[in-house]
């Protein structure tokens, strides 16, 4: 098993460090990537206003998640604490050695840019991570030509044995973790991050940012939403925002309140079951015998309350939210808009009555509401599973208005 590393303090990780390890990843085939915060660096002091190493980590995670997205390869790419748990300085060589035995089949590959190609020598125990991994180095800014990082492999592999492969980078992304902090404090940066990961700095207020989370623009709620949820659900959020304007349009619903009914419909997806209740009582939600015990049916209460509470949206939003998953007797053309939105938006795995649901949903709105809840109880009966009574409500007086 080949397998990379790529430690950093990660303070915060940001597109440089994405599109560095997407590029070796493919160039070095790996079958696996850590990234490894450091807790305390060697060759450098953290700010005095660093995020704290819980917060590094799930940063990290967040972007490894999004690189596992984008390459397509989910479970290959993840985020690993272990030299935020082990005392003292973050040396690379007990890292290695720590790896070797956990998985004493590896062959490891070290990731790191010029800057630190340059000083490996001077690392502690240089000799020694050079015989335990390969090392992958890149260009992090223009000035480090392909020249002088070929001069520096040769050096160490005729100095230590070194394995060193130069690794070309399309795009070189010249930028720093300290530079783009000052662009975070001055309300900027936005772009130089995987969403998810500037999300979440706006969500615990990091390096200065103090956003209001009550006035986000839709760029930022829904970085906001996405750091609440693994990456592999973005596409579907994505979708459902995009299809409710949609159907927003074409039914007099406002097209703004489906798109942030839509981008927040989900932002309880992953919490578990404990989490969930927590929220249910925090914010008074009662719930019912199957409520209590289905987690799926409980990410539309909390995520209702969640987009009031945290994000300060009005009623129309909230309702829609609350109801998006079960539906009720007698909703809200917003209602109606986002529980088909959340049905048929483009990424969704084709399942029988999927087309007939999509082509309804433009063409006649209560029908369609109808089909959604018919396919519902059908799915929910096949499986032999409960049915919730507010979908079976839905239908019936759905029925009772074609009359």
């Amino acid at each position: 098993m080949r397998i990379g590393i790529y430690g950093g303090t990660f303070d915060p990780p940001h597109i440089g460090h994405m599109e560095a390890a997407r590029t070796t990843m493919e160039a070095l085939g790996l079958d696996q990537l850590l990234l490894i915060p450091a807790a305390l660096p060697p060759h450098k002091q953290l700010p005095p206003r660093a995020a704290s190493a819980e917060e590094r980590l799930t940063m990290t995670a967040l972007m490894a998640d999004g690189l596992g997205l984008r390459t397509g390869r989910g479970n290959v790419v993840k985020a690993d604490g272990m030299e935020l748990a082990r005392a003292g300085k973050s040396y690379t060589s007990d890292t290695l050695r720590q790896l070797h035995e956990q998985i004493p089949d590896g062959e490891f590959w070290l990731l790191m840019g010029a800057d630190m190609l340059f000083t490996l020598p001077s690392w502690h125990e240089s000799e020694v991570i050079a015989k335990l991994a390969g090392i992958a180095a890149f260009a992090r800014s223009k000035s480090d030509t392909g020249t002088v990082l070929e001069e520096q492999a040769r050096r160490l592999r005729a100095d230590f044995g070194a394995n060193v492969q130069v690794i070309t980078l399309p795009k070189v992304i010249d930028l720093s973790s300290t530079h783009l902090r000052t662009l975070l404090q001055d309300g900027g940066g936005a772009d130089l991050l995987w969403p998810p990961v500037y999300g979440y700095i706006l969500m615990h207020g990091l390096y200065d940012t103090h956003a209001d989370l009550t006035r986000l623009t839709d760029e930022q709620l829904r970085a906001c939403s996405w750091s609440m949820i693994y990456a592999k659900r973005i596409p579907h959020v994505k979708g459902t925002e995009e299809e409710a304007v949609r159907l927003a349009k074409r039914w007099g619903a406002d097209p703004e309140l489906a798109r942030r009914a839509g981008i927040l419909h989900d932002c309880t997806k992953y919490f578990t079951l404990d989490e969930q209740l927590k929220l249910c009582d925090k914010y008074g939600i009662v719930l019912d015998d199957l409520e209590k015990k289905a987690v799926k049916l409980l990410h539309s209460k909390t995520g209702a309350e969640i987009a009031r509470h945290v994000f300060g949206v009005c009623d129309e939003i909230h309702d829609a939210i609350y109801w998006h998953t079960t539906g009720k007797a007698n909703m809200t053309t917003l209602e109606k808009v986002l529980y088909l939105a959340d049905y048929i938006e483009p990424s969704r795995s084709d399942f029988e009555g999927l087309a007939r649901l999509r082509k309804l949903s433009y063409e006649d709105l209560d029908a369609a509401l109808l089909l959604g809840c018919e396919l519902t109880i059908r799915d929910m009966e096949e499986r032999g599973m409960p049915v919730h009574i507010n979908t079976m409500r839905a239908r019936d007086w759905l029925k009772g208005q074609s009359r």
